[in-house]
């Protein structure tokens, strides 16, 4: 009967399901704003169009690029903002931050920029035994060694003293951790959640957005944050494991403060999206803007969550008004065309453009897609740095006005796809810290010297930078 009705419209089964798929796409695409990549949106398009019946399981399980939830998508709310006057860049980007609904800069006191995993671990071990009331962790993945294993002693001590412990791990990064065993958390009263599980998730289309936020925070009043996860390698390594993990450079610190409280706000929406539950009906905290004197800082939350781009929008905007440094750190360099653009004008222009990378990450597609942009920032006067050690540290310092770090990485998958975090820091001498810590790093890498590329090299990394970012 079916066949029959195609036939008399001219149609086939092919040809139904390849205009169901289209169909299906481009109204999602529509509702849910879901503004792509080029190369994905021609990719999503022929393989609709060619493999219609491989090609819709995959769109509807892996698809979807934001995730706008009602009151879960809001913002906390931010007192009006006046465009500021001076050229400088600081203002400008709060302005265009607050535009795109993110939380005004706050206040926050004792940043400590931790030197390495030693220092990073001391001063985590002091945020999670310090709690009191509440003590609430969201990393991306809970590694399955020795560190993985005092986190988890950690936290059930904690919540046998009566602290109520929350504990969110991403869906994908639990398994990339090694699957530790979280069942005698739960049993010492550790509420945990998986931040969309990929076998037994609720959400269609939500598989391939992860949360790769990472945070700690103790009675909503102490923040530790940073790139690392809670593994070995992003701290002292773990010489007992089978391959021993050595220690990657990493980048983490801790303040306290109303920042702190604003980070504790984008926690509980999180686990709030992940549990499938509303947040707790409290009231908003009213944050004081920082005093003239006091330059404050931002949270910068990225994601699928928000309506808007911010991080990359942010960092687009901020290339194009820096007017002496820029200065990153990245163990993933696969930029788009815009903010690679946003790189090489600034280069070109004199601003001094200096890029930290390892000489080899942990992830080979990634090192496959970059050379690419990096023999184009090379050719625009920006100098690339590799380093011998794995180094995971995600910063960019803009000036001496603008301090971003946090969990991005500047590739696409980070920028466009992955639930991110970052806080940028606007008061001088913190920013001349963490550019400081980047040039301490950058010391002891060796400058890279672009190789003259065939058009069978170029054509096979443009391949894996379209396979890259889908991935």
């Amino acid at each position: 009967m079916l066949h029959e009705f195609l036939s008399r419209w001219g149609l086939t089964v092919h040809g139904l399901a390849t205009v169901t798929g289209l169909l299906i796409y481009v109204i999602a695409s529509h509702i849910r704003r879901q503004r792509r990549h080029p190369s994905a949106a021609i990719a999503w398009v022929v393989s609709l169009a060619l493999m219609p019946y491989v090609a819709l399981p995959l769109y509807l399980l892996f698809g979807s690029r934001k995730v706008i939830r009602g009151a879960l998508a809001q913002p906390a709310p931010a007192l009006p903002f006046q465009a500021p006057r001076s050229a400088a860049l600081a203002p400008r980007f709060q302005q265009l931050a607050a535009a795109m609904g993110l939380p005004r800069a706050a206040i926050y006191q004792q940043l400590c920029i931790h030197a390495d995993g030693t220092d990073a671990l001391l001063a985590l071990r002091s945020v999670m035994a310090g709690a009191v009331s509440t003590l609430d962790i969201c990393t991306f993945l809970l590694g399955r060694d020795a560190l993985g294993a005092e986190v988890m002693a950690l936290l059930m001590q904690q919540a046998q003293k009566g602290v109520k412990v929350r504990l969110l791990v991403d869906g994908i990064g639990t398994y990339l951790g090694g699957r530790p065993d979280l069942k005698p958390l739960m049993a010492a009263g550790v509420q945990v959640a998986l931040f969309v599980s990929p076998f037994r998730s609720p959400l269609p289309g939500r598989t391939n957005l992860r949360n790769h936020r990472k945070m700690v925070l103790a009675d909503g009043q102490r923040l530790w944050m940073g790139g690392r996860n809670l593994a070995a390698e992003y701290f002292v390594g773990d010489a007992n494991s089978q391959p021993p993990k050595t220690p990657w450079i990493d980048l983490s610190f801790d303040l306290h403060g109303d920042l702190a409280r604003q980070a504790q706000q984008r926690f509980n929406q999180d686990w709030a999206f992940a549990t499938q539950k509303s947040p707790l009906a409290q009231a908003l905290p009213v944050f004081a803007a920082p005093a003239a004197e006091q330059a404050g800082a931002q949270l910068i939350a990225s994601g699928p969550d928000q309506a808007e781009d911010t991080l990359y929008s942010l960092l687009i905007s901020s290339c194009f008004t820096a007017r002496s440094r820029i200065l990153i750190v990245t163990p993933y360099f696969v930029p788009d065309a815009p903010l690679l653009m946003a790189l090489t004008l600034a280069a070109r222009r004199g601003v001094a453009v200096d890029l930290v990378l390892p000489r080899q990450s942990n992830h080979r597609l990634a090192d496959m897609a970059r050379p690419a942009a990096l023999r184009e920032m090379s050719a625009a006067g920006a100098h690339v740095w590799l380093v011998d050690t794995m180094i995971h540290a995600k910063a960019v310092v803009i000036d001496s006005e603008l301090a971003l770090a946090g969990s991005a990485n500047l590739d696409e998958r980070s920028l466009f796809l992955n639930y991110e975090l970052m806080i940028a820091f606007f008061e001088p001498a913190d920013v001349h810290r963490f550019a400081s810590w980047i040039d301490h790093q950058r010391a002891s890498a060796q400058r890279y010297q672009p190789q003259p590329s065939s058009l069978a090299r170029e054509l096979s990394e443009g391949l894996v930078r379209w396979l890259a970012f889908q991935l």
